[in-house]
């Protein structure tokens, strides 16, 4: 049985390359992502909707909740002492809320406890409440976000792979966002 289980194995590996050199998306994991947060990502996320530009506008119109994860960027290692450091600007859907550092795999707990607060602030504890979590194309921080949503109880969970950069693509609005606080 071990040798059929390494043949196995194996072919699951081969298959796996060959899905992905061909340009297939790849499978859902069964946790979060990790590490390589930009890098392709797979076509679905159980218990969401996933949309493209077009939806996203209408839903956008709409009045829908939109939810940036974007990562704030750190201040450079380089910067001498006293430097005053300044964020580059965030360009975002209009009226998202920037919710910065919550798509990773793992969050420390303070970060936890903002992701959680700020979507119970936002949907006013209304978990049927439907929002859209995006970041950029071929970014798991949404991904990950919106699985941590379905997980904290959220039920109309939408999930834009495309990010902003399928918003910009299909020549919609921009605007700088800061992070909610």
């Amino acid at each position: 049985m071990p040798a059929v289980r390494a043949a196995a194995l194996a072919l699951a590996a081969l298959l796996s390359a060959t899905a992905a050199r061909a340009g297939a998306p790849p499978p859902e994991p069964s946790d979060y992502r990790e590490d390589q947060y930009r890098a392709p990502t797979p076509a679905t996320l159980a218990g969401a909707r996933v949309i493209g530009a077009d939806e996203a506008e209408a839903l956008w119109r709409q009045g829908t909740l939109f939810i940036d994860v974007m990562p704030r960027p750190p201040r450079p290692a380089q910067l001498p002492p006293g430097t005053i450091w300044r964020d580059p600007p965030h360009e975002s859907i209009p009226n998202a809320h920037w919710l910065a550092n919550t798509g990773f795999g793992g969050l420390a707990p303070e970060t936890e406890a903002y992701f959680r607060s700020a979507l119970e602030r936002l949907t006013g504890g209304d978990r049927a409440r439907p929002m859209v979590f995006f970041c950029l194309r071929h970014c798991w921080m949404s991904w990950n976000a919106a699985k941590r949503a379905l997980a904290l109880g959220y039920t109309r969970v939408i999930w834009f792979p495309d990010g902003t950069d399928g918003w910009s693509d299909a020549a919609l609005p921009l605007e700088r966002l800061q992070p909610e606080k």
